[in-house]
């Protein structure tokens, strides 16, 4: 019987400098199928381990974006192209396209939780015929915080992007202001055949929902994504449960109906 706790050596096959405190690293993957908003359990020996969301799913490779916050992922800054980190997973449920393919789809995200939903995005981006619409709502503290700006350059020439920033020097030419600022601008062709994402800090969801609420949108045609002290991601250590709701393994990505009641 396979042992959910051993982990695998992953190769690092590229590093992609964001910010000075997140980067993106390329590992290699030979597992099982991913899907966007998936996570995996990121380790050293001696440091320990950290749950991290998949932001990108190539031919052979996973990307995780993390973060430089702790003694995990400062070790793991550490490491460059031909180290090897542990990984194990997936874990969790992930972001089924299927569920917006032919859906005038409205992506919104605040700062690094762009990571989990980065490969929908990409996806559509790639594939407009596949959906009606898609419009995608990103927002960052500032200017320097902007994750992703290959992609976003790629992005806005294939789909409708607001990329804002919640505060930013004189002179700057982009978008100012919060990610719900530019909510009550959207406009659907069939308001019923519209589907929405939703994922960042717990506070942003909140008010981006309730936003989208106030245009008439139904709960059930919302998705979010929660990121809540994951730890073992099987279910059995206890720390990111919710009442009766372990996130790891019911969610993270869970519709608005059930999820709204996990907000915490």
């Amino acid at each position: 019987m396979k042992n959910e706790y051993v982990p695998q050596l992953s190769e690092i096959r590229e590093v992609i400098p964001h910010t000075d405190l997140e980067y993106t690293f390329r590992m290699a993957w030979e597992g099982p199928e991913v899907k966007p908003g998936q996570f995996f359990e990121l380790s050293l020996p001696k440091y320990g381990e950290a749950p991290i969301s998949v932001s990108g799913i190539g031919e052979g490779t996973l990307d995780f974006t993390i973060r430089r916050v702790g003694k995990v992922t400062n070790e793991i800054f550490e490491n460059y192209v031909g180290d090897r980190l542990f990984i194990r997973g997936p874990y969790g449920n992930g972001f089924d396209l299927e569920q917006f393919r032919g859906k005038e789809l409205t992506v919104i995200a605040g700062g690094t939780g762009l990571s989990p939903v980065r490969g929908v995005v990409d996806y559509f981006a790639r594939h407009k015929e596949e959906c009606e619409s898609c419009t995608l709502i990103a927002g960052f503290k500032s200017p320097k915080d902007i994750l992703f700006k290959e992609d976003f350059a790629f992005w806005k020439n294939r789909i409708s992007v607001v990329l804002t920033v919640d505060s930013a020097p004189e002179g700057y030419e982009g978008s100012v202001g919060m990610v719900t600022k530019y909510i009550p601008e959207l406009t659907f062709q069939n308001p019923q055949n519209a589907a929405f994402i939703c994922v960042g800090p717990p506070v942003m969801i909140k008010f981006s929902t309730l936003e989208l609420l106030k245009l008439g949108v139904k709960e059930e045609q919302i998705w979010i994504s929660h990121e809540r002290k994951m730890c073992c991601g099987l279910g059995k250590c206890g720390h990111c449960k919710i009442g009766g709701t372990y996130v790891c393994l019911d969610g993270p990505v869970f519709n608005y109906t059930e999820g709204k009641d996990l907000l915490d």
